[in-house]
Formats: structure tokens, sequence, C-alpha cells
């Protein structure tokens, strides 16, 4: 579903952990994710998550909550 293939459209996804995905344009966004605003090739969409997301940690165990 997602080779590399950078003529598709994504748009970049958040869920409520702050952890970050690439969804196709064509798709509803799925349950308890959330639009970034943020959309264009995968390559856009890739260097923006690289910026955004600087520790893989879900929130919870960087706030010190469980989940």
């Amino acid at each position: 579903m997602f080779e590399d293939d950078d003529t598709r459209q994504y748009a970049v996804v958040v869920n409520a952990e702050g952890q970050y995905a690439l969804w196709p344009v064509t798709k509803a966004v799925p349950e308890g994710w959330s639009g970034t605003g943020v959309s264009g090739t995968k390559a856009h969409c890739l260097e923006y998550v690289e910026r955004e997301w600087t520790d893989m940690r879900p929130r919870s165990l960087i706030e010190g909550r469980s989940t």
C-alpha cells in the first residue's frame, strides 16, 4: 500500500500519543488520528515528520503516566 511511489499525495497524521504517520489523502483519517494540515508527496511529508517527531517515545511515557 505504501511503496516508494512519490506521485501519490499523503497527509501527515498524528495520534494522542504524539506518534506521526503518513496517510493517503484519498482515504479518511482513521479513528484516533488527526490531520496536521501538512500534505504533499511522500518525501515532503517525511521531511516534516523528521523535523517534528524528534522523540519517538509515546507522550504518556514522556510525561510519566500510564496509557
